[in-house]
């Protein structure tokens, strides 16, 4: 019986020997198409091909590519568990004709493999045809499929469009019979959606293109798409109905089981089932840069990790359990997908992570849920106000609790729920309003099939001479940029770096060779049509440029010597990090300017004191050794063999640059003696030394679960600790020490200041005993209704002179009551006390409280024998003493 992996190289290796170029699967975060969430099909990735603004060195390919389904408008994850066939993640096995064959080739292609390479029995399938295409009805025959079992559908479900205009065209599906004994009927009857006939094959002829008013032309590039669901194929192959029931997810349930000491099948296995599904998706995810948050694709991640972790809860786990299963998918499915293996440290600590925090609230929300359903009647649906309150509350999203009510027969009232989530404005919502990323404009791609990729000079060479091979404002061609306008400029070769991988386009200036004085300003420098065109944003300040004219190019060079400082710190940055913090840390964005560096890593929480210390001293040790920095060009395969690290975000060809930096005792590369090793396509400083020195300014969070690092490097670096120097000395001098003596110093004068502050505050409250200057009137003891009372308004006294000066007076009256007025010139602070022998009679927050009233202010507190209250009028203190005297006469 084959297994998924053996189907899997079977189909690729079928296609390979038809002249097909195997692709890698692209990220499941799409680069050329922002109104996917998430790659949800085969033929993403080859959008631009098929739409002839993009042409690549092939025109048969074949992939596996990934998928997910989890939100916007593909949306399997309600499904994912109780079915047979929906899943989140999902392989989708595919061919593509980019204008080479189409239908004569293609159909035979699926027919071969399927009934001889596969050994499927031929009388068990069926096949479907758009009604109107007789072309494909004709080869289907040809081929030996009887009449009867060729299918005529005249709906959408055969006919693909890309969108309302552009390319379009018929399908024909391959389905297959499992036999009388299952219910269901032929696509196209009353019973198809029954689950006797199971498409597995699906084959798009895209042959026409559809204009706005309906009507259609044929394409001058006829191409073909297909797809085909390794799981789907593979349940088949190995004799099931059910995709679970295949060697991956068996072998994935079976963890899944040994984790929670369950038993994998019974009424325990459906929560297997989602446990395996979502941790391919989520750990997929996170492999490809996705991180768990609170909206956007990071929002459906996290929605997909919750509703897993709520099944392990109720298979009665008590500790985090998706992290555990990571090793297990890994050895399924790693070899194919590498990308997994190299990621599976940051996979099981995002995981884990995640599910220790969703256990805190867990319990308490599905005590709120079983509170809300005790008082409903039978069959009527949670109130929508009671879903949101779980949503904002706990963090349980709506079908996350639509899932837990399934097991109990109810559904959610999802009007109220979107008008509770309407009326609070929340901001969190399982939709996507696109990816954020441009599509490539076709204007580049058109440059680029006229006059090839840009020549990048730029990492031996600072100035260069090149030929203008076009010129572009405002998104379209020109033949000249006179002086005062901005636009692009493309040349034939260019020493300018275009901004990518965190690094930013270099600036600097582009002449005439004719004319010198004729020059353009660069400001920018970027990378269009797949990072293969460098186009520099200029303004023209003299002359004019135009198009075939040759001309000189110049790099800012102090500018790109400090981005190559910075970038080349980076590495050994993310190494040091690496080293100190344990290896889930990996990239997740970065900023190499001339005047700093940030760089933003996955990493749960704030780096100590002590840790920021030790990266500092490890990269700086590293910039001292002074070491070469060497660069090579490997195969993207033979770079991560080695243990190169690749960058989050960057996209990788068949060849790529490798950069080496630092030696270490243990480390990378085929010597085992590299320090830091990435693949990175920037430019870099020559000797570890030309970096300077590296300061880093602080660790701050970036969003959830990422930390944030900022640097600086060379000049800037120096700059800062100059300052800081500077600062230090001015301080020194104002103590009249030394700056080394600087801290001794200082903690001498704060001892100084703290005695010389209780000496101070003893004299006061000596002077305010002896009623001595300054000191305000009713300085003699009274007696009211048998009372003693003694009040004084006092001058230069703080207010935490006030308790002390109350304890003395009520130590020398032996019994009575004092309250104190204290003027310390921007605000009144007023005290009471009360012997022990009277407080049952009267209290010394009723004092406080009626002096501070009569001074204009509100409150006061303490205990029956001290109080304290304050007031801003100093001037009705004989009101206050006044009122104080009448709560003690009743």
């Amino acid at each position: 019986m084959p297994s998924l992996n053996d189907i899997r190289s079977t189909f690729l290796n079928y296609f390979a020997k038809q002249g097909h170029e195997i692709v890698s699967s692209s990220p499941l975060v799409p680069r050329n198409d922002p109104t996917l969430m998430f790659v949800n099909s085969g033929m993403v990735q080859f959008k631009n091909l098929f739409t002839g603004v993009e042409h690549r060195d092939y025109q048969r390919a074949t992939t596996s590519q990934k998928c997910v389904r989890a939100g916007g408008k593909h949306n399997d994850l309600d499904n994912v568990g109780y079915t047979a066939r929906h899943h989140t993640f999902f392989e989708m096995l595919g061919n593509f004709s980019f204008g080479d064959y189409f239908k004569e080739e293609a159909i035979p292609f699926a027919w071969n493999l399927i009934t001889k390479e596969f050994g499927i029995d031929p009388k068990r399938l069926y096949t479907t045809v758009y009604h109107t295409d007789d072309e494909a009805y004709d080869i289907w025959r040809k081929i030996g499929v009887p009449e009867e079992r060729i299918i005529r559908i005249a709906t959408s479900d055969n006919f693909w469009q890309m969108g309302p205009t552009g390319p379009c065209g018929p399908c024909t599906e391959i389905f297959y019979d499992h036999g009388d004994h299952i219910w269901g009927g032929p696509p196209g009857s009353p019973e198809e959606d029954g689950d006797r006939f199971i498409e597995i094959w699906n084959i798009v002829f895209m042959q026409n293109e559809q204009f706005e008013d309906g009507s259609m032309r044929a394409l001058d590039m006829q191409s073909i798409d297909t797809g085909m669901g390794l799981e789907r194929i593979g349940a088949l192959l190995q004799g099931s109905h059910d995709n679970y029931d295949t060697d991956l997810f068996k072998s994935l349930i079976e963890a899944s089981a040994g984790a929670t000491s369950t038993d994998p099948f019974g009424d325990k296995n459906v929560h297997h089932r989602v446990i395996a599904d979502h941790l391919r998706s989520t750990s997929f995810l996170i492999a490809d840069g996705v991180m768990p948050s609170n909206d956007g694709r990071g929002y459906v991640l996290r929605r997909i990790m919750r509703r897993a972790m709520r099944h392990a809860h109720l298979l009665g786990a008590k500790d985090p359990v998706m992290y555990q299963l990571v090793p297990s998918l890994v050895s399924q499915m790693g070899a194919a997908f590498p990308e997994l293996g190299q990621a599976q440290a940051l996979i099981e600590e995002t995981l884990k992570l995640e599910e220790t925090r969703f256990k805190q609230t867990l319990d308490r929300g599905l005590k709120l849920l079983d509170d809300e359903l005790d008082g409903l009647d039978e069959g009527s649906p949670l109130a929508g106000e009671a879903a949101f309150k779980l949503y904002d509350t706990y963090g349980f999203p709506l079908d996350l609790t639509q899932d837990a009510l399934r097991e109990k027969g109810r559904e959610v009232d999802t009007d109220g729920f979107d008008a509770a989530m309407e009326a609070q404005k929340a901001k969190a919502r399982a939709a996507w309003s696109g990816s954020g990323d441009a599509a490539d404009n076709a204007v580049w791609f058109d440059l680029l099939d006229a006059d090839g990729a840009t020549d990048f000079l730029g990492y031996d060479t600072e100035k260069a001479e090149g030929q203008i091979s076009a010129l572009i404002v405002d998104g379209a061609e020109v033949d000249k940029i006179d002086a005062g306008t901005t636009g692009w400029v493309v040349v034939n070769q260019t020493p300018f770096y275009g901004e990518s991988g965190g690094q930013v386009g270099d600036t600097g200036v582009i002449r005439r060779l004719e004319n010198r004085n004729e020059v353009a300003v660069v400001e920018d420098t970027r990378k269009f049509a797949d990072a293969k065109i460098y186009a520099h944003k200029v303004r023209v300040e003299s002359g004019a440029m135009t198009k075939g004219e040759p001309v000189e190019l110049e790099v800012n060079h102090g500018r790109r010597t400090a981005i190559r400082a910075n970038h080349s710190a980076t590495h050994l940055l993310h190494e040091a990090l690496r080293e100190a913090l344990g290896d889930h840390v990996a990239q997740r964005g970065s900023l190499n300017a001339e005047d700093r560096l940030r760089f933003d890593f996955s990493h749960a929480k704030a780096l100590s004191a002590d840790e920021l210390h030790r990266v500092g001293l490890d990269v700086n040790a590293y910039i001292r050794q002074n070491t070469a920095v060497e660069t090579r060009i490997m195969t993207p395969d033979d770079a991560r063999g080695i243990g190169a690290q690749a960058l989050f975000g960057e996209k990788y060809g068949d060849e790529v640059r490798v950069v080496s930096m630092g030696r270490a005792e243990t480390g990378k590369g085929m010597d085992g003696t590299t320090y830091s090793l990435e693949l990175c396509g920037g430019t870099h400083v020559r000797q570890t030394g030309d970096i300077g020195v590296c300061v880093i300014l602080g660790d701050s969070a970036s969003s959830a679960g990422v930390r944030r690092i900022e640097a600086l490097t060379g000049e800037a670096a120096f700059t800062h600790l100059e300052r800081e120097a500077g600062r230090m000395a001015d301080v020194a001098g104002a103590l009249k020490a030394q700056p080394v003596d600087v801290l001794d110093r200082l903690k001498a004068m704060m001892d100084e200041r703290k005695a010389l502050q209780n000496e101070v505050a003893q004299l006061r409250r000596e002077l305010a005993m002896a009623g001595g200057a300054g000191q305000g009137g009713g300085a003699d003891d009274k007696e009211i209704a048998g009372v003693k009372f003694f009040a004084q308004v006092l001058s230069g006294v703080s207010g935490r002179d006030l308790p002390p000066l109350i304890d003395e007076h009520k130590a020398r009256m032996e019994s009575g009551a004092v309250l104190l007025i204290a003027d310390t010139g921007d605000k009144v602070a007023v005290a009471a006390g009360v012997t022990d022998d009277i407080k049952g009679n009267v209290s010394a927050v009723d004092l406080v409280r009626a002096a501070v009233e009569a001074l204009g202010g509100k409150g006061g507190g303490g205990r029956p024998d001290m109080a304290q209250g304050g007031a801003k009028d100093a001037s009705n203190a004989e009101a206050a003493i006044s009122a104080a005297e009448a709560v003690i006469g009743g």
